[in-house]
Order: structure tokens, then sequence, then C-alpha cells
């Protein structure tokens, strides 16, 4: 660098094990990250001791709250800040890129995807469901839906070897399934009525006893999660239904019609996203520009949070409490869907060249999300760097329809491609 360059006073502090001395340095206000994790391994460099020698480790930076994205005497100017004054910078380990780990083949567009555990469900345009293991080894390819499935979930992974999982369909069912994980075994238990168009979103509660369905007919409805037969059924089989073909052959089990236990209706187009906040609070987000949150108990609508543009998913964080939305005006946005007062709106991340068709938090850390997109890409966004994401992640070769970070080790995508594409995740590493 020049010498004639001017400079600028700062302090670095850190919340990890790499601590240097909290006294003033003088910098070149042209630096970046590059430079300044240089500088912060050349006094790791000078204090260490024993041999002298540290391991050169690659960090980021935070003014106020914020990653540093461009140069420091930019970012200053943007934020209005004093180059006279001593500017206080927080450094930390730099989060590893994801690693392309895998890519599992489906016959058609990968419309859905869950991860839970050792496992990961998928949803086909092709009307069938594929169960997974992290390995990559498809267990089981299950066809029952007569249309592309469109939305998948998990009820239970926990208890014993059974598991159950719920689909919706374009067909306009939803069917309530249960895996044996010991013999691999699959039975269609339920077949959810009572929508008039595809079945776009799915969402069960925390204690795994009711989910909710948005669809393409504006409804939102309530069900029972429940896998014994209750009062919501009736006989009613429909012969021209194909059974679903399992691996291992199971005893016939009549497939019951489960109605509603509650519909509700506000949304003037199609439900797109929904997530539970609590027990009895629900979100949704809908093509009618709207979030809205309804108290289940007592079957209302609570609140309303107009947008300008269709949504088209949303994710809730219950390490934060924040909602973050995929929009087709190419634009990601932190809500907070409790606000009485203030901006709503918290921030808005820009940096897809297409619809952002589907988002979701980390289960570990609340300042990470994935969010996928018409653009092809998977983005990995920390929520203080609302204008670079952390990392992008190629390898589809058409739009991508879904993103899953359900299983912290592991970002997955589906897409149009008939790819899902696996990426391993390791925030220690």
């Amino acid at each position: 660098m020049a010498a004639n360059t001017p400079h600028v006073q700062v302090r670095f502090i850190t919340k990890s094990g790499y601590t240097v001395p909290y006294t003033p340095f003088s910098v070149p206000v042209d630096v970046g990250t590059k430079e300044l994790s240089a500088l912060i391994n050349s006094i790791l460099q000078g204090v260490a001791d024993g041999s002298g020698e540290t391991s050169n480790v690659d960090f980021d930076f935070l003014i106020d709250g914020e990653f540093l994205r461009i140069t420091l005497s930019k970012h200053l100017e943007s934020k209005g800040q004093s180059m006279e004054e001593i500017t206080e910078i927080e450094y930390d380990v730099r989060h590893p890129a994801p690693k392309p780990e895998d890519t599992l083949l489906h016959n058609d567009w990968v419309s859905c995807i869950r991860g839970g555990k050792s496992w990961i469900l998928s949803g086909c345009y092709d009307n069938t469901i594929h169960i997974w293991n992290v390995t990559g080894k498809d267990l089981m390819t299950i066809p029952g839906h007569t249309s592309p499935v469109k939305a998948i979930e998990w009820i239970n992974i926990d208890d014993g070897p059974i598991s159950s999982f719920i689909s919706g369909s374009h067909d306009q069912t939803i069917l309530l399934w249960s895996w044996n994980r010991e013999k691999n075994e699959v039975d269609c238990i339920n077949s959810c009525r009572g929508h008039a168009g595809s079945v776009d979103c799915l969402a069960v509660n925390s204690s795994k006893t009711m989910f909710c369905s948005g669809s393409w007919d504006r409804m939102l409805k309530l069900w029972s999660a429940e896998l014994t037969s209750t009062g919501d059924v009736d006989d009613d089989e429909d012969e021209n239904e194909e059974r679903p073909k399992k691996k291992k052959k199971t005893g016939s089990k009549s497939r019951q019609t489960r109605v509603p236990m509650l519909t509700l209706e506000g949304h003037t187009e199609g439900i797109s996203g929904m997530e539970w906040l609590d027990d009895s609070t629900l979100c949704t987000v809908s093509w009618d520009h709207t979030i809205r949150l309804w108290d289940m108990n007592d079957a209302k609508e609570k609140s309303l949070l107009q947008s300008s543009k269709v949504f088209l998913d949303m994710s809730y964080s219950e390490l934060n409490r924040q909602v973050v939305t995929a929009s087709a005006d190419r634009h990601i946005r932190l809500w907070d869907p409790r606000a009485s007062e203030g901006s709503i709106v918290k921030c808005t991340y820009t940096s897809h060249n297409g619809w952002v068709s589907s988002v979701s938090w980390s289960k570990e850390n609340g300042n990470h999300f994935i969010s996928g997109s018409y653009d092809n890409i998977m983005k990995m966004w920390d929520t203080r760097s609302p204008k670079v994401p952390l990392y992008n992640m190629t390898g589809h070769e058409e739009k991508i329809l879904s993103v899953d970070w359900s299983i912290p080790s592991l970002m997955l995508s589906g897409g149009a491609d008939n790819h899902l594409k696996v990426y391993q995740y390791n925030a220690t590493s």
C-alpha cells in the first residue's frame, strides 16, 4: 500500500479464544476483511507463547453488529461514522463453506424436502415420495398420490421404531403415513380430504397432535395428527387410488378418509407457506401479499401484515422468534411477527436474480438461514450481512423449488433438474 494512504485507529474485540491486546491499532482506511484477517494473525503470531507459532485462521469482522463486506472506509462512510474516532471492530472465526456431499436423483421435479434425524423425505412431480438416509441411500419410493407431491412434513421420528409423516399434493389430498423403520415398511393410514385445490404447505404443531394445511383454494384447515382412528374419520377408501408399493410387503390396512377439525378463511389467494409460532399460534403467507397470524384455539385471525409482493415461502426460528419470507420480487425479508410498534420488517436481503422460492432457518444458529431461487442458486445467509450472503451454493441446472436445513449438518435443495442436492455443513470445522 502507498505510504501516503490515510489511516484510521481501530480496536479489536472478540468472543473467540483468539484474543489480541485491547489497544488501538492504526490501519489503512482501504483495508478489507482479507487484510484485517492477516493483521489479526500477525498479532497472534507475535503474542504466541511456546514455539511462537500459530495456525493461520480466517476471520470475519463486524462493526456495530453488521459484517464488513466492503473496504473499511466505504463502510464507515455509508454509516456516517467519523474516521477521526477510534472504531471498535469485532472479529470471529469465519464460518466454513458448505461442502457438496451428494446428489440424489429423482425422475421428475423435486418439489419439497424435509430432513429429520438420520432421514430425508422428498416429494416429487412424478406423484411419489422418497425416503432416504443421510448417506444418500434411497430406502423407499412410495406411490399413493395421483398428482405431484407439493408438501411433506414429519410428524414423529423420535419414539420407537415407528415414524409418521404427512404429504400434501396437487390432487387436493393429504396422506398420513406410518413407517416401520426396522422392517422398512410403510402404510397409508388416512387420506385427509376437504381442500378444493392443490395442498401446497403443511405444518405440524410442537406436541405432534395436530397439523395445518394451506391450499391453492385459499383455505386453512386444521387436522388431527393422531395415527389411531378417531371421530373425524370415515370409511371411504377410493378403490381407484393407487395403493402404495412397499419394498417389503405389509398387511393390508384400510385407508380411512379423515375430515378437517376446523376450516379458516381469510386469504384471498393461495396459501404458500405456514409454520406454528407456538402450540396455539399459526403464521401463514400467501400469494395475496399478506402474512397472517391465527389463533387456532379461538379459531380466528389475530393480525395481518401487508406486503407489496407475492410470498412463496416462510420459515420461523425458535431461536430468535423471527420469520424470514421468500418473495417473487427476488428479496428475502426478516420480520418480527409479534411487533406492535416500530418497523415490522427488520431487514431485507438482496442477492438473488430470480424469484426466491424457499427459505429455511438453521436449527442451531439464530443468525443463519438458507434460501433457494429460480436463479438455480442456494445461498447461506447471516442476518448481520444483508447485502452479501456468506456463501453461494451452485450445482442445480434448473430453478430451485425447495430448501431445508432441518438437519444441522446438512443443507438440502431440490430443483426442476430432478436433483436433490446435499451440502455438508460443520460449523466447528
